[in-house]
């Protein structure tokens, strides 16, 4: 944060592409520190509706769904938003191309429901090699104020990958970097994993 202090976490994400280009589902177990420890975050992701999302609490055994209006919110006190995790839904804005030079795509995205979000607009660089979003830069009141970017990328099982990514957030001061190892790609998860069932019973596949 702004003030020097550092918060460190540690959690496995599972992620099922139900089809390609279709559905997603996310399943985000945490490790450490203990005050998170066996907390869980699930999101069904689709094309044509808005996500459902779940949060299991285990300090209060409590699974809470998570609100559309909650999720340009603070994912578990990080710069991260809810949103940020599983992605924003591609309908829920409308996209305009700027620039296009040797290496990247530049499109401007601004939501079709204003009063929904905290943001006018953002704009989205994409590498045209990987089509990896490699930076986004959100705009409040004409000023820049938050920007996500990916830091490293590698190709991992023949699949462009982020490796790192970090959010800064310009008017807080404070920043929050993500670092992701052991990546495996076509691992055969069971569509069965990312129901409530699961969410106090965490598979042996995030363990």
């Amino acid at each position: 944060d702004s003030q020097g202090r550092e918060r460190t976490r540690e959690f496995n994400i599972l992620r099922k592409d139900k089809e390609d280009g279709g559905a997603q589902f996310f399943y985000v177990f945490f490790k450490r520190p203990s005050d998170v420890s066996t907390m869980v975050f699930m999101v069904h992701k689709y094309t044509d509706k808005a996500d459902d999302r779940w949060m299991y609490l285990p300090n209060l055994d409590l699974v809470k769904r998570i609100a559309a209006s909650d999720k340009r919110t603070s994912f578990v006190g990080s710069n991260f938003m809810y949103e940020d995790v599983s992605g924003r839904n591609l309908n829920e804005d409308t996209h305009e191309l700027l620039q296009s030079d040797g290496k990247y795509y530049v499109i401007k995205n601004t939501p079709k429901k204003p009063n929904e979000v905290e943001f006018s607009s953002y704009t989205v660089q994409i590498d045209k090699k990987t089509f990896l979003p490699v930076k986004a830069v959100y705009f409040k009141n004409g000023k820049e104020y938050r920007i996500v970017e990916a830091v490293k990328t590698a190709v991992i099982d023949g699949i462009p990958t982020v490796t790192e990514s970090k959010v800064t957030d310009i008017e807080a001061g404070s920043s929050t970097v993500s670092k992701f190892s052991k990546v495996k790609y076509n691992i055969g998860l069971k569509e069965n994993i990312f129901t409530e069932r699961y969410l106090r019973r965490p598979p042996r596949e995030v363990r």
